[in-house]
């Protein structure tokens, strides 16, 4: 049996070419403060910016060096220098903006777009539509995959360090910042955080034959929600099961009690365990996530592979990389839109079975459409 190897390619491998000319679109803080940051690092070339507030996007191109500023978004689109879009607005302004950028294919080749895809699957079904009619490449940041234990924990699968996989967990207790935007969308936990463990379960071993969810409205939320503290199962036909309990309450740790805040997962296979932990909730402290494994091909011992990445900002390399891989090379998007799709439906899949409190088969939703 050859020796365990602890080098678990945790980091996304660089594009072929990174000279693409990016335009970014929006200015909020996670592309000021993330996706401009991992791109910086990585050597990617954001070439301009627009945002609605032209100050923030004046603010983010003197903080991040882009060259150029538009005062719109449609100056920007006819930039005829720009090939790629990474487009960083609220997920109920992202169908618009595309319906613009898919008239300008003549120079945009390649779009990120931000999870969640669409505001339900029918409008993330309209965006894949028009990007593949326009013949623009479109991949989704759906950045959890490239999270280094996440990836860790691929490779270890994919090496037969756990054999078969038997049970898979997420267990998250961390309290999000609900945007503006959020407050117009009874569409809460599921969409906006779940939707992370939900495409990592597929990335790590496909689609599942059917979601169960339960939910309960969050005390702290005081807007209108359907979904605040949310438990599910995926059911495999293989028999394995993926469950996750997606805590947003995590109890009064605004309210005066002491903070016990953490995301931490577990897979359980025929030949071997791993369990790990996902740093984010500690940003803008730069927590990197873990991985623990243990097999029985080296009975007795426990692997603890370390890095100094994080998930916020390092991730985004990978998410932004493999669109211009998929450019330079002809190949599909680790991430393409049209994969995205399974992601979206089991998120409606969700919805549907917590309305009607009963399994909901993925194929349910992605046959309406």
């Amino acid at each position: 049996m050859p020796a365990i190897d602890i080098n678990l390619e945790h980091c996304a491998p660089a594009p072929a070419r990174k000279d693409f000319a990016i335009g970014a679109i929006g200015a909020g803080f996670i592309l000021r403060d993330v996706h401009l940051v991992a791109y910086e690092r990585a050597g990617y070339n954001v070439a301009a910016i627009a945002s609605r507030t032209p100050q923030a996007a004046h603010e983010a191109a003197r903080l991040r060096g882009i060259p150029k500023v538009y005062e719109t978004t449609a100056e920007l689109l006819s930039d005829s220098s720009i090939e790629v879009l990474d487009v960083a607005v609220p997920p109920d302004q992202q169908l618009g903006v595309i319906r613009e950028a898919v008239k300008h294919a003549d120079h945009i080749r390649g779009i990120l777009a931000q999870k969640p895809l669409g505001m339900d699957y029918a409008e993330a079904c309209e965006v894949v539509r028009l990007c593949e009619q326009a013949g623009i490449v479109l991949a989704v940041n759906q950045n959890m995959r490239y999270d280094h234990s996440i990836r860790a924990l691929k490779t270890v699968l994919k090496r037969g360090y756990l054999g078969e996989p038997v049970l898979a967990t997420i267990e998250m207790r961390a309290i999000p910042h609900w945007k503006p935007w959020q407050q117009l969308n009874p569409r809460t936990t599921l969409q906006v955080m779940s939707i992370h463990h939900l495409d990592s379960f597929r990335y790590l071993f496909g689609d599942p034959k059917s979601i169960y969810v339960s939910a309960r409205c969050d005390p702290r939320t005081k807007f209108t929600h359907l979904d605040g503290i949310v438990l599910y199962i995926l059911e495999y036909a293989s028999g394995l099961r993926c469950s996750a309990w997606d805590d947003v309450w995590t109890g009064p740790a605004r309210e005066g009690a002491a903070a016990d805040l953490y995301i931490k997962w577990r897979v359980e296979g025929l030949e071997g365990t791993a369990w790990g932990t996902i740093g984010w909730p500690f940003y803008p402290n730069a927590v990197p996530s873990t991985i623990h494994f243990t097999t029985r091909q080296e009975p007795g011992t426990w692997f603890s592979p370390q890095w100094n990445e994080v998930w916020f900002p390092d991730a985004f390399q990978g998410t932004m990389g493999q669109l211009l891989d998929a450019l330079a090379t002809g190949a599909e998007p680790a991430i393409s839109g049209r994969d995205n799709l399974h992601t979206m439906a089991l998120v409606e899949a969700g919805y549907r079975s917590l309305a009607g409190h009963r399994p909901v088969d993925l194929e349910e939703i992605m046959g309406e459409n």
